[in-house]
């Protein structure tokens, strides 16, 4: 979807990557470097769940070219660097969002009953070494159960049915609707406020219709839910602070 539909080909086997550093402003950065069969420029990219630069060689293209590339564009590289969201550990005290309003990560290491929201806190019992583990389990059983109502609902609207929903972690999309009509998305989305979330169950609601993104499709995503641009919008601007969580 939205950041981009599953491709309904097999993709191509992916080519081995390396890994280097580069000089920038006096600080060494460590990138890694992949070949790509299809690419046809030199890009960059910051990998939006790790802290890590990626650069992307075309075919014929050497690594020493590539360096140079890396080197001219040392000040996007440190910017980028530095207005990255800050990392958010599943830990005690953190804050998080679930559905979009924040709460507060509580150790309840003497209760019983997993973990279990409680006003604008999320408990979580048991050993403080299980805590991240836990909470992240209880997530992806929250995601999985509001992502699957809402698809039923949304394809019973069109007379579709959702054989399948699944969980994935991806970092460049946000779900993916398999030719079966199985859906897939990524747990973090549990995240986001509830009308992004409903948003992104329509795009891969409408793809079980349409497999484009054609005024047909986008039209029929409207009908299932009110929010399309204020959700893009939202995905476009906070999108890769969810990747940044646990």
């Amino acid at each position: 979807m939205g950041r981009r539909q599953a491709q309904r080909k097999r993709p191509a086997k992916a080519l081995p990557r390396t890994v280097a550093s580069v000089a920038c402003d006096g600080r060494a950065v460590a990138f890694a470097v992949r070949r790509s069969r299809r690419a046809r420029h030199l890009s960059l990219r910051l990998d939006p769940a790790e802290d890590g630069v990626e650069l992307v060689l075309p075919r014929g293209v050497s690594l020493e070219e590539g360096m140079r590339f890396v080197e001219e564009k040392s000040g996007w590289i440190l910017t980028r660097l530095a207005t990255r969201p800050p990392r958010v550990p599943f830990a005690p005290g953190a804050t998080i969002p679930y559905l979009g309003a924040d709460h507060v990560i509580c150790h309840r290491p003497e209760a019983r009953g997993g973990v279990w929201r409680e006003g604008n806190m999320i408990a979580v019992s048991g050993r403080a070494e299980f805590l991240a583990r836990r909470l992240r389990d209880w997530l992806k059983r929250e995601a999985l159960r509001l992502l699957g109502e809402r698809a039923r609902a949304q394809a019973a609207l069109i007379g579709r049915s959702v054989p399948r929903v699944g969980l994935r972690d991806p970092k460049t999309r946000w779900g993916s609707c398999a030719p079966s009509g199985a859906l897939t998305f990524s747990w973090r989305l549990v995240l986001a406020p509830q009308w992004v979330l409903d948003y992104v169950v329509a795009h891969e609601v409408a793809h079980l219709v349409h497999a484009h993104h054609g005024p047909r499709f986008w039209r029929l995503v409207e009908r299932l839910t009110p929010e399309v641009e204020a959700a893009r919008a939202w995905l476009r601007r906070h999108g890769d602070r969810l990747l940044r969580y646990g």
